[in-house]
């Protein structure tokens, strides 16, 4: 297709943003959801987006992750609600392994006044945030840095993490499919994840709303190894009722 000046301009929008809501494509063009709907419908067949409830964001890949940069600066407010619904949880006191995402990162700037933690984190990001808490232990992983996100990945950081047991095993996810199997891009992240949740009296997954329906090629785990998920908005249809069978305890970061 050829897109017509406003489905071009909304084209250029999803690029830059990587994800947005139909609600804001509206009032951002001024105009009905049920025109930028249509937009959005023709963007797909042609294979310019990619729909997902309530959005529309750039083209999903099973081989390769959205770039960090831009990975940041994607549902940046829904990321905000998950980190301080996760801080309100996190008793003083307790062990933690963080991992790799922007999403993690943020719950890192969340615990930033909490008492007495312990973080083990293959995350350089995580480490240098909360290196600003002067009451949280905090224990890096070793590794191989792999420089596009500052993530310590490959087998000497699984050989670190299987020295320790922790409260909470932290994990954040590529994607959440519907056969209630979690997703990632890389094989070396995925092995440092599997060693988490093994390791994790309690596992947390954090995953925002655009993470329900997106592909990836690497399983990490299923939902019944996880026992809370933490998200933005309520997840889409059969997502509840999967939760409710694998027994994970939903939290929506309202």
């Amino acid at each position: 297709m050829i897109p017509n000046p406003r489905q071009n301009e909304l084209l250029q929008e999803v690029r830059v943003r990587g994800s947005v809501s139909v609600e804001a494509l509206a009032e951002q063009f001024g105009v009905t959801l049920q025109t930028v709907r249509r937009d959005v419908q023709r963007l797909a067949e042609a294979g310019l987006v990619a729909r997902f409830h309530g959005g529309v964001r750039v083209p999903a890949s099973t081989t390769e992750n959205i770039a960090y940069r831009q990975r940041q600066a994607l549902q940046a407010e829904g990321k905000a609600r998950i980190a301080r619904a996760i801080a309100a949880r996190v008793p003083a006191g307790c062990s933690l392994i963080l991992n790799l995402g922007t999403t993690t990162e943020a719950v890192a700037r969340e615990l930033l006044h909490h008492k007495g933690l312990r973080v083990i984190t293959n995350n350089l990001n995580v480490a240098m945030i909360l290196a600003d808490n002067p009451d949280c232990e905090l224990v890096m992983v070793g590794g191989v840095v792999r420089s596009r996100d500052r993530g310590v990945v490959g087998e000497a950081a699984v050989d670190f993490i299987r020295q320790f047991k922790v409260d909470i095993g932290l994990i954040g996810i590529s994607g959440i499919e519907e056969d209630g199997s979690l997703r990632d891009f890389d094989y070396r992240e995925v092995m440092v994840a599997r060693t988490i949740i093994e390791h994790s009296r309690e596992v947390w997954l954090v995953a925002d709303h655009t993470k329900f329906n997106r592909p990836a090629m690497a399983e990490v785990a299923r939902l019944p190894q996880i026992d809370r998920l933490i998200t933005d908005a309520v997840p889409p249809p059969p997502f509840g009722a999967l939760l409710a069978e694998a027994g994970v305890e939903l939290v929506v970061a309202e």
